[in-house]
């Protein structure tokens, strides 16, 4: 080939790149996904709830206002239009596309109907740290029961999923507020009439931030704004410093139960703090009743204030919630980017959203429901060394060599014979020879290797490489002498006590 043809062949290569905000996964790290949705899938199923699926992309008006920018289609989702013009989006959440499935099938579904689903939602943002264009969720909603009860269910079931997955108890708390509440607080300080609903929502973004920020950078939030590290600005509320301070004192209360003392009695005190700060509002005094009856439902299951608890520091950034809103923490510490001890923080989240399936119908239809941060979780698995992510990935296939390429069909039998018996098992594809064979056996995770060359053959045998049990015994050889003498872990048989032996084999590592 030529100078110039090489110049132009190099020219036309690709650059293989992944796009910024999104993840390849491998083989290790889906098998022990796939193990802990089944964990959440069962104890979702052992509260009634039932799987439906839904497609990654809706009519961008099924979204409709809460979409992140309503004057720009495409910013914040993945938008575009159909060959009839209509506008389509990439889902945002899994919560507007079981409201539009929900209206849609209304008179043919049980209610209350309880569901759960778990796929891929996409945010049109800026990638960075932990912020992915692309992430799984895993929701459980219950449409058309209006009491609170139900509310409570889906709290006592983030605690025991949660727990089932691994978060040993007193490494978690599900904390609940009600946006009721929030009203109230939103009326006592002059922002509740319809025309205050923009101010509203940044008020709500701001106290969202409290864990991150801090009490000083929700004050900065809640008036003139705030500069961040990078030199961005964020425009604040504008909130005169009255308000501001009604505010950071409900966000901040704080109160802990007398040690031994009664619980409810400890409840009753809490939102008394909070009556206080809410004033005369009877939208935020009916947030604190149903804050209470929650936390009694939940007290009476057992599920006390260590696992379950009001918090007024949670808001939910989403403006569907119109009642309790509630996130599962994790308070166990992890190291940051910055080598600072800091608590893990929220793995899941959600609330009462009594308004958004009523967009489709006419009547008002309730509705409330979680969503887990299936990427977020996973992490935290890994963390606290959970069984259900160190135990899923389980062995590589048994690998069958090939030393005589004129014999292919004769392996290929081998192969047949051990996956007709359940065992997960390839033949060797390649071109290469045996040294690099048992190089990609080795790269494979493959437990055992299965030798046939043309004496093996003639006698009818196979020699079986205990792959595991050879590395260890390696180990302890001091040299390659030693080591052809030794053939550690490696052994022939007749071909008909192949598929018996090979499971005596797998049988003492993974029994």
């Amino acid at each position: 080939m030529s100078k110039i043809a090489k110049t132009a062949a190099k020219a036309q290569t690709l650059k293989p790149r992944l796009p910024r905000g999104l993840v390849d996964r491998g083989p290790a790290e889906i098998a022990a996904t796939q193990a802990m949705l089944q964990t959440i899938r069962e104890s979702f199923e052992l509260y009634g709830f039932e799987a439906v699926e839904t497609p990654f992309i809706e009519y961008t008006e099924a979204l409709g206002k809460f979409l992140p920018d309503l004057d720009r289609p495409n910013e914040g989702v993945f938008s575009f239009q159909d060959d009839d013009e209509a506008w389509l989006s990439l889902r945002y959440d899994l919560t507007a596309p079981l409201a539009r499935y929900v209206a849609e099938h209304f008179d043919a579904l049980p209610k209350p109907y309880r569901s759960y689903r778990a796929g891929y939602v996409f945010r049109n943002e800026k990638p960075g740290p932990g912020r992915f264009r692309q992430f799984m969720q895993f929701d459980a909603d219950i449409v058309g029961a209006p009491s609170v009860a139900a509310d409570a269910e889906i709290c006592m079931m983030a605690a025991d999923t949660l727990e089932r997955v691994g978060i040993a108890r007193g490494d978690y708390v599900v904390k609940v507020n009600n946006r009721k509440v929030l009203d109230g607080v939103m009326e006592a300080i002059g922002l509740g009439a319809d025309d205050q609903a923009g101010r509203r929502l940044t008020v709500l973004r701001a106290i969202d931030k409290l864990d991150r920020l801090g009490v000083e950078g929700v004050r900065l939030l809640l008036g003139p704004g705030r500069k961040d590290e990078s030199g961005d600005v964020t425009k604040g509320a504008g909130l005169p410093d009255a308000a501001i301070d009604r505010i950071i004192r409900y966000v901040s209360f704080q109160a802990a139960p007398t040690e031994g003392g009664d619980r409810l009695a400890f409840w009753e005190n809490f939102f008394g703090g909070w009556t206080d700060v809410v004033g005369s509002s009877e939208t935020g005094r009916q947030g604190i009743a149903e804050l209470h009856a929650i936390l009694r439902l939940c007290e009476a299951a057992g599920y006390g204030h260590d696992r379950v608890r009001a918090d007024p520091s949670v808001v939910r950034g989403l403006e569907y919630y119109t009642g309790p809103v509630y996130e599962a923490e994790l308070t166990f510490p992890v190291v940051d980017e910055d080598g600072q001890t800091v608590r893990f923080g929220s793995v899941a989240g959600g609330g009462r959203y009594d308004g958004l399936v009523g967009r489709f119908r006419s009547e008002p239809v309730p509705a409330t429901g979680f969503s887990i941060g299936v990427s977020r979780l996973f992490s935290a698995l890994q963390i606290v060394r959970s069984p259900i992510v160190t135990r899923a990935a389980g062995p590589g296939p048994v690998v069958v060599l090939v030393l005589d390429r004129e014999e292919v069909a004769a392996y290929q039998a081998l192969v047949a014979g051990l996956r007709g018996a359940g065992i997960r098992a390839e033949m060797y594809l390649g071109a290469a020879g045996l040294k690099a064979q048992m190089k990609y056996a080795d790269r494979r995770g493959a437990p055992v290797a299965i030798i046939q060359g043309s004496d093996e053959r003639a006698r009818g045998e196979v020699q079986i490489k205990d792959l595991i049990e050879g590395a260890k015994a390696a180990e302890a050889i001091a040299s390659n002498a030693e080591w052809k003498a030794a053939r550690p872990a490696q052994f022939s048989v007749p071909e008909a006590e192949m598929v018996a032996r090979v499971q005596e084999v797998l049988g003492r590592h993974f029994s």
